[in-house]
């Protein structure tokens, strides 16, 4: 019986990786004695309260891990579940009780209207190692330390950049450096992805600590390279999450994932301690500045003593530092690959974007921050590539921190909660045709941008991206400034990109080419850089 359960696991939980002579029946035994212990300890402690929700069946251990399979990533297999079960529906993780939001409307009661009742966040061992127990923003418990930690981030974010121009700066100098990337392929297939990494991990190292590299510069290569690690193997730790018991086995991906925080931290204590000996009484260099800065001067409660559970320390700093490049990087990278595959599709897409350019900016100056009212059809194409394929197909697990409900049924305290982005996003009640990538969708009919409640690519209420202002700057500068200065197609004979993805920590395109073609006025490359502060200036 046990071995056929073990087959019938889904495939995102199978986690495991086991040397040869590491025999699978040992396993099963392993399973089969667990399961005698808790079929005792279940059978005599009530479960969770589950009102009327209509549950997926369960077993001891197992819960409804067996009727998790067919090989379907979570977010397209709760978007199926959802039509036999309804769009809110409870199973169980192992032994966690567990619902599953599929709607717009309990998603904003979720997350907006009871926003406080579920910002928990569930403990679990691959998160716990990434943050240092929880001393970062996004997995961190909901909690009054974890408030002033959050406020700390965004008054540092707005000090440091947001609505000072510093961020567009910084964005600016990567956009220039892809540019010149790309048009340098000439007229040859072209895999835009590790291009489009390195230039948005470069904004973030700008960003966090003030390095700027140029592109195959080794530390940039170890940042790409230890970030990627962490977002390949974080996303395999479904059974070592449901069952923290068996990371004392065995486990190469939970090694892995050690060694990448590893070099991580090793790189940014480096940094961080570089920056506390050169702190200064002057503007924040960079966003590590700008946290050290606010650290130290953020008022009395701040600097009252206490242990370091109720203050802000170092890693607390550090933890915000790591968050930027695991969340800053892959979030926004995907999300403009994914639109560039969906521009390869629909190059009338392109072409009237690129229209928009050429009407509302011109090619005599570079794209600006300040343009982006002129531009509503661009800001759709992003909104568009964000809705088909959300990054966060189904979001970070949150927790009731007490009894509530949802859809007026009731929630006990502790329950977990997944809200299902990707069902929202396509819901054919609310968006019509959800699988077109349909720019037009976002405007009216006097051709004015619209926001439907039901698009929620950055979350909302309490824990809401914290960085969606930086996120969307970069989007549209990096999206207008390609298409302003080139078009993209593709190579002879080749098939247009497949459109499935990848499911990781995020959903990632299947890599794909295009060739560039600079549009005129651009043959010969960046040709702004010789004016370092052009992008200051406010159009005409």
């Amino acid at each position: 019986m046990f071995s056929r359960l073990l087959s019938s696991l889904p495939p995102f939980i199978h986690y495991l990786s086991l040397p040869p002579s590491f025999s699978p029946s040992f396993l099963l035994l392993v399973l089969f004695v667990v399961a005698a212990v808790v079929v005792f300890l279940i059978s005599s402690c009530p479960g969770p309260a589950r009102g009327s929700v209509p549950c997926l069946p369960r077993i001891p251990v197992l819960g409804s891990l067996p009727w998790l399979g067919g090989g379907l990533p979570p977010h397209l297999l709760f978007s199926q579940l959802a039509h036999r079960y309804g769009s809110l529906f409870a199973l169980y993780l192992g032994p966690y009780y567990t619902l599953v939001v599929n709607s717009h409307q309990h998603a904003r009661e979720v997350l907006l209207q009871r926003g406080r009742d579920f910002a928990g966040r569930p403990s679990m061992v691959t998160t716990d190692l990434l943050t240092r127990g929880g001393k970062d923003i996004a997995f961190s418990d909901y909690t009054p330390l974890w408030k002033l930690h959050r406020r700390l981030v965004h008054n540092s974010l707005t000090l440091f950049g947001e609505g000072s121009g510093r961020l567009q700066d910084i964005v600016l100098s990567s956009v220039d450096s892809l540019c010149g990337e790309l048009l340098s392929s000439g007229r040859r297939g072209f895999d835009p992805s590790p291009a489009v990494t390195g230039a948005v991990t470069n904004v973030v190292c700008t960003l966090v600590f003030g390095a700027t590299y140029c592109p195959g510069d080794a530390e940039l290569q170890d940042v790409i390279r230890y970030n990627d690690g962490i977002v390949q193997t974080i996303a395999r730790g479904g059974l070592v999450d449901i069952y923290p018991w068996m990371k004392v086995f065995p486990n190469s991906s939970l090694s892995k994932l050690k060694d990448c925080i590893t070099v991580r931290d090793r790189l940014l204590s480096r940094k961080l301690e570089e920056h506390k000996a050169s702190l200064s009484d002057g503007d924040p260099r960079d966003l590590l500045d700008a946290l050290l800065k606010g650290k130290t001067d953020s008022g009395p409660g701040q600097r009252s003593p206490g242990s370091e559970e109720e203050r802000i320390t170092d890693d607390h700093v550090l933890m915000t530092a790591a968050e930027a490049f695991g969340a800053g990087v892959e979030t926004t990278s995907t999300t403009l690959l994914w639109i560039l595959a969906y521009l390869l599709h629909h190059p009338e897409v392109q072409e009237r974007v690129q229209k928009e350019l050429d009407e509302h900016v011109g090619s005599d100056r570079a794209v600006c921050v300040s343009d982006r009212g002129r531009l509503p059809y661009l800001d759709c194409v992003i909104n568009e590539g964000m809705r088909i394929r959300p990054v966060s197909p189904v979001l970070i697990p949150h927790t009731a921190m007490t009894d509530s409900s949802i859809g007026g049924h009731s929630v006990s305290r502790g329950t977990r909660v997944l809200v299902n982005m990707w069902s929202i996003h396509h819901d054919p009640r609310h968006w019509d045709n959800p699988d077109l990538f349909n720019p037009d969708r976002f405007l009216d009919d006097r051709g004015q941008r619209v926001t439907p409640s039901c698009f929620l690519p950055f979350g909302a209420g309490p824990r809401v991206c914290v960085g969606e202002s930086l996120a969307r700057l970069e989007l549209f500068l990096f999206l207008s400034s390609l298409l302003q200065r080139m078009s993209f197609t593709l190579p002879d004979g080749a098939p247009p990109p497949n459109l499935q993805g990848r499911l990781g920590v995020v959903l990632q395109p299947l890599p794909y080419k295009f060739m560039v073609t600079p549009r005129a006025g651009w043959e010969g490359g960046a040709k702004f850089l010789t004016s370092p502060s052009w992008f200051l200036a406010s159009p005409s």
